[in-house]
């Protein structure tokens, strides 16, 4: 589980046992650049190694995702303010498959998720080709759904786990079969 790792914003509360990561959130911690509510945060935690040319990263996350925000995914990141977080937030009372692209500010796309239990296994891959990058997910049926395609910086980065908890402290998320390799087909249509 991501061996050659730093932390951004090394949460108190964390253990690796039988390969899974589980962490738990300190008070109001974001990631999050100007657009809409015109704060700046960048107070996520985020267990990190280095990322260069392309590459597929993948990790099956859960949480127990019940207050607003709440949220924990894939993290790839250049610096604070060129960074694409994704995975599930709560959000609206249900599990949110989200995307938050910030290049100098941020953006958010959703996809609602109204079948998802709160306790289930969410599947991320995110894949980097050049300048683009690809965001996928399955709720473990192995069928992945593309939930963004985006532009992106094709220069040195850093991926791996995020988790953030803006409106209290205390959420907990676990990340296990973390993988970090070679890039997926860029076919956008195949598995």
């Amino acid at each position: 589980m991501l061996t050659d790792f730093t932390w951004l914003n090394e949460p108190r509360d964390w253990t690796v046992e039988d390969d899974v990561l589980t962490l738990v959130t300190e008070a109001n911690t974001d990631l999050w650049q100007q657009t809409f509510y015109g704060f700046r945060r960048h107070s996520g935690h985020a267990r990190l190694q280095p990322a260069s040319g392309d590459f597929s990263a993948s990790v099956v996350v859960r949480g127990d995702y019940h207050e607003l925000y709440d949220q924990a995914g894939l993290l790839l990141i250049v610096d604070e303010t060129h960074w694409l977080k994704t995975g599930i937030e709560f959000t609206d009372g249900l599990m949110h498959f989200s995307v938050v692209v910030t290049n100098g500010t941020s953006d958010w796309s959703v996809i609602p998720l109204p079948q998802a239990r709160t306790d289930a296994d969410v599947h991320i891959r995110l894949t980097r080709h050049d300048t683009a990058v690809r965001v996928q997910f399955h709720l473990g049926d192995g069928l992945w759904q593309m939930a963004r395609l985006c532009p992106f910086s094709d220069g040195d980065a850093r991926i791996g786990v995020m988790a953030c908890s803006p409106e209290r402290a205390g959420f907990t998320a676990s990340f296990k079969e973390f993988s970090l390799g070679a890039p997926i087909s860029r076919d956008l249509h195949a598995a």
